[in-house]
């Protein structure tokens, strides 16, 4: 099969028609959702860009790859999906970005132009178009070259979308040279298709910056009177402040929505150029997000702090295969980190060990495992401000590792861990909007513990499921009953 990973950079998991959104509007994605899976409780692991794609891209927990900002290396010794591609006979192909910061060990030395950015590509992959948030200089050429006249601040120009046509839009562009190397493609492909929409500024392309009415608008979640000291923090920070102003919000979120419907849009055109091709019924399909937004909701915008608004993420898959599920919408906690295994089953090789994930593979077959997690859980570390303001004594000080927090969200209630001892339980049965504390200590305590359970059971197995003896290296469970004995007696 082909295979189609695609991210939709900062997509909330309810941005979805399909899903019931009163205002947005999705034909496309919608039409994924009825011709496969829909994963109505799929979430990130982390935020905010690296560390949810890090997740992402290897399968792993962030307590075990260690991206914790935007700007950490990605260890060298962790497997990802680039990789796991070429072992089954892919070329795989980046249409984008995939923001992992290359481990210095890899570099020629302190001048390498990698260690200038964050926004590096994961190890593995080839570059069809590289288009990054920060330096999307073929898109401005381009713009250029239709006779746009633009600042050289890329900020500026992804803010100044509005006021020229859709067409010529960031998404149109980056999708523009995908197809374009997908025409050139006569054998199976992976393609990466990593588009920076509905990520701020606010500012949808062309005719979709007006597509939606402010005053249709549905309101945000009001913060809660009670809280925590972090989300006190946050509400003052210049990029995570919602603004005061009603109207102000209003026409936030319109232009949000309008970058959703302007991301669709520009898929509606693969799938037609699938389908033209004739490989509709040959691609394995995945779309995601690397994490989501807050939108005004509990006072914040952007993404980070514990709230789900953050973490719940758009989640669609399509098995093209016979017995693959049809309109199907899996209500079990789904997570970023089952992608990398999914598709290595998709590929046909061996899920690697490292994984933290499971295979989304019995979902998209119809089947419903009764082993599943009943939780998703995220983490978010928030130590870059101190180290920006505060000198840190490294390594006896770990004032840093008191900078982040773990959260595990059930059916019926969120416990948030925070690094300094403090925690933060909701009833999410009575309230649903995370302004509730829960007021049963049992159940508090359950959660704590089915917390640290979890942490328990996915620390790093990188050698742990391995013994060296008197016969060689084994690996469990396939070792002889009598490994130990073997050992002892060559010992």
């Amino acid at each position: 099969m082909n295979i189609l990973l695609i991210t939709l950079d900062q997509f909330r998991g309810d941005c979805l028609s399909a899903a019931g959104h009163p205002v947005v509007k999705t034909p496309n994605l919608d039409r994924l959702a009825h011709d496969g899976v829909r994963l109505s409780r799929h979430y990130s692991q982390a935020a905010p860009c690296a560390p949810g794609r890090a997740s992402l891209y290897t399968g792993l927990y962030q307590m075990n790859h260690r991206v914790v900002g935007n700007g950490t290396p990605l260890d060298r010794r962790f497997d990802n999906i680039a990789w796991a591609a070429r072992r089954a006979g892919y070329q795989p192909t980046l249409f984008g970005y995939t923001d992992q910061s290359i481990d210095p060990r890899e570099t020629t030395g302190p001048d390498d132009p990698r260690l200038l950015t964050y926004e590096e590509i994961l190890p593995g992959f080839e570059v069809g178009v590289r288009l990054a948030e920060g330096d999307p200089t073929p898109w401005m050429d381009w713009l250029r070259d239709l006779g746009h006249q633009i600042p050289d601040n890329p900020h500026a120009v992804l803010a100044g979308e509005p006021g020229r046509p859709a067409e010529h839009g960031m998404s149109a562009f980056l999708t523009n040279g995908f197809l374009d190397w997908l025409d050139r493609q006569d054998r199976p492909w992976f393609a990466h298709l990593s588009q920076l929409r509905p990520h701020p500024p606010y500012a949808a392309a062309g005719h979709f910056s007006t597509m939606y009415d402010p005053d249709d608008m549905p309101a945000p979640i009001a913060p809660t009177a009670a809280r925590h000291r972090l989300h006190d923090g946050l509400t003052r920070h210049p990029k995570m402040k919602a603004p005061n102003d009603p109207a102000a919000m209003r026409a936030l979120r319109a232009q949000y929505y309008g970058m959703v419907s302007e991301a669709d849009d520009q898929l509606g055109r693969v799938w037609a150029t699938l389908e033209a091709r004739g490989e509709w019924d040959d691609t394995f399909i995945i779309v995601t997000a690397d994490h989501g937004e807050q939108l005004g909701d509990h006072g914040l915008l952007e993404k980070g702090g514990f709230f789900e608004q953050s973490y719940h993420i758009l989640g669609l898959a399509r098995d093209p295969r016979p017995g693959g599920a049809r309109g199907a919408v899996v209500e079990r906690f789904t997570e970023n980190i089952d992608i990398f295994p999914t598709l290595c089953e998709a590929m046909g090789i061996a899920v690697p060990d490292q994984c933290d994930g499971l295979p989304l593979t019995p979902f998209l077959n119809g089947q419903e495992p009764s082993w599943w997690r009943d939780a998703a859980h995220w983490e978010w570390d928030w130590r870059s401000s101190l180290i920006a303001n505060e000198p840190v004594d490294w390594p006896w000080d770990r004032r840093l590792e008191r900078q982040n927090l773990a959260v595990r969200r059930s059916e019926t209630g969120a416990y948030v861990h925070f690094g300094d001892g403090s925690w933060l339980a909701f009833d999410l049965g009575a309230d649903s909007t995370w302004r509730t504390p829960e007021a049963d200590s049992s159940r508090i305590l359950q959660q704590a513990q089915a917390l640290l359970t979890w942490r328990a059971r996915h620390l790093d197995r990188t050698l742990t499921g391995m013994l060296v003896g008197g016969a060689g290296i084994g690996r469990w469970p396939e070792m002889p009953a009598d490994w130990g004995r073997t050992a002892d007696a060559a010992g």
